[in-house]
């Protein structure tokens, strides 16, 4: 039986992710943060580091904490997502997970990308804290 991807949606890894960490371009900046977060899940750094933009990504990107536990996903709930003109686009997301034995944490992030040459990279994220989201959910009403 074949469990669907990592990124929360309906398709197997191969046909979703796994197709873009083989090589394919993500058509929209949504579609890649999913395959990053994917990515995390996996261990992919060499991926990571291909779809961030080069003017933000570090040298060197370690997925282990210094104490050497194991970080495990459990999810990831895509918040909102907005074209900010052909090449621009922010995805709000939050990623649970956990360091090992620790109780569950959340990521919420609002994320920019860009595209150049046909292909979307991460550029850079704001953390958005708790106090944050209830006034983005307040101002909604």
């Amino acid at each position: 039986m074949k469990s669907n991807c990592p990124c929360g949606r309906i398709l197997d890894y191969a046909h979703c992710c796994g197709r873009l960490h083989a090589g394919a371009p993500a058509p929209d900046a949504e579609t890649l943060m999913r395959s990053r977060y994917t990515a995390y899940t996996r261990g992919n750094v060499d991926y990571l580091l291909a779809t961030w933009h080069p003017s933000t990504r570090p040298a060197v990107l370690d997925l282990q904490d210094k104490s050497a536990a194991r970080t495990a996903w459990l999810g990831l709930d895509v918040v909102a997502r907005k074209a900010d003109g052909p090449d621009h686009a922010t995805v709000e997301f939050i990623a649970r997970f956990r360091v090992g034995g620790g109780s569950a944490q959340r990521q919420h992030e609002l994320s920019r990308f860009v595209r150049e040459n046909g292909l979307w990279f991460y550029v850079d994220g704001d953390l958005l804290d708790r106090d944050a989201l209830r006034a983005r959910v307040a101002s909604r009403r």
